[in-house]
Formats: structure tokens, C-alpha cells, sequence
């Protein structure tokens, strides 16, 4: 039986790239049409003209904050999903509550939120019985995973989250193949399995998400003999990464496309860069176009050593949401880029706020080259950074590449930060 789940994963790259964007543009146009939210965010836009990343990054990024604020603010006939779907509620099959709350739509297609291939490339096959421990309960993560495995050909065992010891007892009867849930809720029925003198020995393979899985938790679970992946996925878009060798990063979904943005703009970082995960989508119920997810990560180099040829997240490097109180005031991202884009000379940079006892202080690390720090310059940019965010800040010009690569635009050094 194959290792991949269908051609798509072993395309040329180019021929990937041309096919997600042409989709791209038909998308933009559908989105138009069809989704009164994204006819008002793309007023303008000519969805032909949208074939490549340059024309991506000038479209708006739009952020779960503005989902919320749409769907709790906007027109009555746009609710419950602000009129950025684009498809009638009553032809949905489901709709989950997200907490914020923010509504989730579900549709009627096998598999909507693609996740069969992140469990095809966990190990799972036709036939295997898979005890899901999502929820179920207003979240779509249960369902998610459960259309992704019936696409495959899996039983499944709605188990969710909690009664540990059913959890155990169920597994020790039905003997299920395989496991999906958080990494943190395996190790407890396994714990409690021991506990109880259960065999669970039946499972062999694990797809977990939802939290962080570290190399001490990988190897524990492995040493239950269970192989366990992990996948990037949200409510919002479906599956968007998923590990197919362990610690070599994460193969981008198919029908996502990802760009890997500068915290608090829509500008694309440089190649290796960290910067926040913004995601589009191809699925046409929902057409979310430049959905930033708030997570830190970057795209690694090369292909993966399984044999995909889509590119690789390294996974999730922590927040992009930096925004911090400096003085009574909210400094956020945007405010610091806005500084960098006032001077041409600046590359990357950085606002560290220390201090203790409420006596703040804000210092901004710009990258600089010798030959550009020109007479007068840092005075300039110290002026910039008042008059953007209202508050006195230092200057400190280093060299490029002395900041270090983690996406960070603020970082809060006060010993309660």
C-alpha cells in the first residue's frame, strides 16, 4: 500500500505553485460572489490578476479578532458566521462554537476539514479502528478528525475527552489500531492503563494536536510502542501542516496556501525567517483568504525525507500577538513595524521593555548596516517611535543579523513581563 495518500503529495513543486494559484484566483472571484464579507474586504480586487504571492501579499490579512467582531457586529443577515462563508446555513452540516465564541461552519463534503492525510501519513489505514479523544461538544475537533477518518475507511470510537477509566476499558476491549487526541491525554490513559493492569497494547500509532508534543513526551509514548505524529490544524481552516517523519518539520496541507508574514503586517518575512502563519484556503463553503492564525513559525529549507514535495513548517515557535502595556499604554507589533517602514534603512527589528516597579522602559534594536547609519539617524528614529506610539523610546543600532531569528517584534523583559 502506498505511503502517501494520493499524487498530489509527490507533485513537482512548480506544478504545485501554478495549480494553488490558478485555484487562487478562482477563489478570490468565488469569494466575491458568493460571500458578502469578502465582497466588501476585496472591493477592487481583480481576481484575475491574483496569480502569485506578490499579488497575495496585497490583499488584507484578516485576524480572528475581526472574525469575532463580524460575527458578533455585523448585519443580521450575515450571522452567525459575519458573511464570510459562502454557502447558505441550511445547506451546512454542521455548525460548532469555538470559545470567544466564534461559529464554525462544517459541510456536507467526505473529509471537510482534509484531515485524511495527516492521519494516512500517522500510519492509519482502511479497516483500523481509531479512538478518538477530541471533543465532540460544541468544538469541531472530534468531528474533524472522525470525517477524516471515515474518508479513509476507519471505525471509530467517539470517545472524547475525560472518564479516563472508560477511556482504558474501552480500548482494552475494542482494541482500537490507533489513537488521536492531545499528546498530554494519551499519556494519562496510558498512565492509568498501567495503573488498572489494562492491556492496551493494540495501539500502535497516534496522531495528536491541540498542544505542544516535546521530544520527553514523544519518547515516553514511544516507549508504549505507540509511533506518534502530530498535525497544525484550527476550527477556522482545517488541516493545515501535519508530521509524516518525526522532527523534520511539518508538510503543508494541499489545499492551503501559506505564507510566513512579519508580526503585526501583511509583509512576508525573508527565507528562514520566523514570522506569523497566515493561511489560505481552498475550500470553497469557506473561503477564509489570508486567515492569520496568531502562531510564530518559519518554512524550512529542502523537501521532506519521506518523499512530499510540499514545503515544511519547523512547527509552532509561540505567539505573534506581542502586544504589551508600556506606561498605561498598549504597544502593539503593527505600531513597531509602522516605525521601520518610516526608515529604509532598517531591517529587522526589535522593542525590548524592561524595568522594574512600574518604572518602564522601551529600547528598540534596529538592524542597521555601517554604511547606512547615516548622521542623526537614530535621533529620527526615536522620534518616529514617540509619535507612533505616543511613548519616549531608546535607539540602539546593530548590525544585520544580531537579533535573533524567533519572530519576536516585542519582547517583554520586566521581571513580571
Amino acid at each position: 500500500m502506498s505511503d502517501f495518500l494520493d499524487e498530489l503529495e509527490t507533485r513537482d513543486p512548480e506544478e504545485r505553485e501554478r495549480r494553488q494559484f490558478a485555484a487562487l484566483s478562482e477563489q478570490v472571484a468565488h469569494a466575491t460572489r458568493a460571500a458578502p464579507a469578502f465582497a466588501e474586504l476585496l472591493a477592487g480586487v481583480d481576481p484575475a490578476a491574483v496569480t502569485d504571492r506578490a499579488a497575495l501579499a496585497r490583499l488584507p490579512v484578516i485576524r480572528k479578532s475581526e472574525l469575532m467582531e463580524r460575527q458578533k457586529g455585523g448585519p443580521e443577515a450575515h450571522r452567525p458566521f459575519g458573511g464570510l462563508t459562502a454557502v447558505e446555513t441550511g445547506r451546512l452540516a454542521r455548525i460548532f462554537a469555538s470559545p470567544g465564541p466564534i461559529y464554525d461552519p462544517d459541510g456536507r463534503r467526505g473529509d471537510w476539514w482534509r484531515m485524511a492525510r495527516a492521519l494516512w501519513a500517522a500510519g492509519f489505514r482502511r479497516g483500523d479502528v481509531v479512538h478518538n479523544c477530541f471533543s465532540y461538544h460544541f468544538t469541531p475537533a472530534g468531528m474533524m478528525l472522525e470525517t477524516g477518518a471515515q474518508e479513509i475507511g476507519c471505525a471509530v470510537v467517539p470517545a472524547g475527552v475525560g472518564n479516563t477509566e472508560q477511556q482504558v476499558r474501552a480500548i482494552a476491549d475494542i482494541r482500537p489500531a490507533g489513537y488521536v487526541g492531545t499528546p498530554s491525554f494519551l499519556r494519562i490513559i496510558l498512565e492509568k492503563g498501567r495503573e488498572m493492569g489494562a492491556d492496551l497494547s493494540s495501539m500502535r500509532r497516534a496522531l495528536v494536536s491541540g498542544e505542544a508534543l516535546p521530544p520527553a513526551l514523544r519518547a515516553e509514548i514511544g516507549a508504549a510502542g505507540i509511533a506518534v505524529r502530530q498535525c497544525y490544524a484550527t476550527a477556522d481552516l482545517g488541516l493545515i501542516a501535519y508530521e509524516s517523519v518525526p522532527d523534520a518539520g511539518l508538510v503543508l496541507d494541499e489545499w492551503v496556501i501559506v505564507e510566513i508574514l512579519r508580526p503585526g503586517t501583511g509583509d512576508p518575512v525573508g527565507p528562514g525567517e520566523v514570522g506569523e502563519v497566515v493561511v489560505t484556503t481552498l475550500n470553497p463553503d469557506y473561503p477564509l483568504i489570508r486567515f492569520a492564525t496568531g502562531d510564530l513559525s518559519m518554512l524550512l529549507p529542502g523537501a521532506s525525507p519521506c518523499g512530499r514535495t510540499a514545503p515544511r513548517l519547523k512547527g509552532w515557535m509561540g505567539r505573534a500577538d506581542q502586544t504589551t502595556k508600556v506606561r498605561g499604554m498598549f504597544v502593539h507589533p503593527s505600531q513597531v513595524a509602522e516605525v521601520a517602514r518610516r526608515h529604509a534603512a532598517i531591517g529587522r527589528c526589535r522593542l525590548v521593555v524592561s524595568g522594574e516597579g512600574g518604572s518602564d522602559r522601551m529600547e528598540l534594536r534596529a538592524e542597521v548596516a555601517p554604511a547606512a547609519r547615516g548622521e542623526g539617524l537614530a535621533e529620527a528614529i526615536a522620534q518616529s517611535i514617540q509619535a507612533v506610539t505616543r511613548l519616549r523610546g531608546e535607539v540602539v543600532l546593530v548590525d544585520p543579523g544580531a537579533l535573533p531569528n524567533d519572530g519576536k517584534v516585542i519582547e517583554d523583559a520586566r521581571a513580571n513581563g
